[in-house]
């Protein structure tokens, strides 16, 4: 049976290490050891993720694999030899931190490289036609590194990557990216910020990280004028905002771009118990954006999106919420309900989304030039 759904993991991802920290701060000074595992990019939410799979019975209609690393050749299309050749130094002498927030453990190099590669082969099995659409549960993430400096958790691009390689395979001309990492994608903006050939849209919570960032009047420059949009979201806006944002600014965005395929950067850190933010999501709001954008791929690419595994550190909630995305994307329904909705998903729209934050994103929806 042709299974429509890929699934991207591999093991050894899991085996990355951010070193002793406290949620982000090395220990040391005031900041105590932890008494578990201490770093918010821990493994668990994504074993845990990639096991409700299982145990539902949902990886049975997936066509699960992993993929080789990424190349030399790939991510020297977006970083630089003198970064990488410091970044496997680094690695092999047992670890480090060569940027902002970006802690790895010995072999960090090998594995981000297979993270990468999770991204790469998800989006060539999806332009080649093996697959409608797939999740690479790729990490270390990628949607904060710089071309030649790691950050916020992030040590090599994993989607830019992904795309190089998808054009430099397939010839493929228009992609758009939709982050809805609860952090500004600020990465993956800036690598792409003077090309139209790569739409970056960015929706997160405003000035959460990088600390104090919102980004709405950056637009790109040169020819990428106009390819680059950031929809800062106001904190405790939950799904109401998300809807909102997407209906108004982010799908019409996407269907005057008119893009061949779709790749969302899907961090899981808008959820409601997520340490590192305050926007109040719930696993029905990731299934309703992963709707919205099957249904602009199925008007302009096919069918074709991948999600490609960023943020999201609530160890016991992650897992519903991908869960929530992979069901829609594989057209599935088993039947898993989400134990925390009844206390995450308010009876009636609340008032942490309110007629003033409604009006900002409208006024951005103008300013962008897609305003009804």
């Amino acid at each position: 049976m042709h299974k429509r759904t890929a699934f991207f993991h591999d093991e050894r991802c899991l085996w990355h290490s951010g070193g002793m920290h406290a949620l982000m701060m090395p220990v040391g000074g005031w900041i105590q050891p932890p008494s578990g595992a201490g770093h918010a990019e821990s493994p668990d939410s994504k074993r845990r993720f990639k096991s409700l799979l299982d145990v539902t019975g949902l990886s049975e209609r997936l066509a699960v694999s992993s993929a080789p690393q990424a190349t030399e050749e790939d991510l020297l299309r977006i970083h630089p030899q003198s970064y990488l050749r410091r970044f496997k130094e680094v690695s092999d002498a047992g670890g480090g931190d060569l940027g902002k927030l970006a802690p790895f453990g010995r072999g960090g190099y090998e594995i981000a490289k297979l993270s990468a590669g999770l991204a790469k082969g998800a989006v060539d099995g999806v332009l080649r036609g093996e697959y409608r659409n797939a999740y690479a549960l790729s990490r270390p993430p990628g949607h904060h590194c710089l071309p030649d400096q790691p950050m916020g958790f992030c040590l090599l691009a994993n989607v830019p990557i992904a795309i190089e390689a998808a054009r430099a395979a397939h010839k493929i001309e228009r992609v758009a990216v939709i982050d809805w990492d609860v952090h500004h994608g600020n990465g993956t903006q800036s690598i792409f910020y003077d090309r139209p050939d790569v739409l970056t849209i960015s929706v997160h919570q405003d000035k959460c990280f990088p600390f104090g960032y919102s980004g709405d009047d950056e637009r790109g420059t040169g020819a990428g004028t106009g390819y680059n949009y950031n929809i800062p979201l106001q904190p405790g806006g939950g799904h109401e905002s998300y809807i909102y944002a997407f209906e108004r600014i982010v799908v019409p965005l996407l269907d005057r771009y008119r893009p061949q395929l779709i790749i969302v950067a899907s961090g899981l850190d808008a959820n409601a118990v997520d340490p590192l933010a305050r926007m109040q999501a719930h696993s029905e709001t990731f299934r309703a954006l992963t709707r919205m954008m099957m249904e602009v791929a199925d008007r302009h690419c096919q069918g074709r999106v991948v999600a490609v595994h960023e943020g999201g550190y609530a160890e016991a909630y992650v897992p519903f919420c991908g869960y929530a995305i992979v069901e829609q994307f594989a057209g599935e329904s088993l039947g898993v309900e989400d134990p925390f909705l009844e206390i995450f998903k308010p009876q009636q729209p609340g008032p942490r989304f309110d007629a003033w934050q409604r009006g900002l994103l409208d006024e951005l929806a103008v300013a962008f030039g897609v305003a009804r």
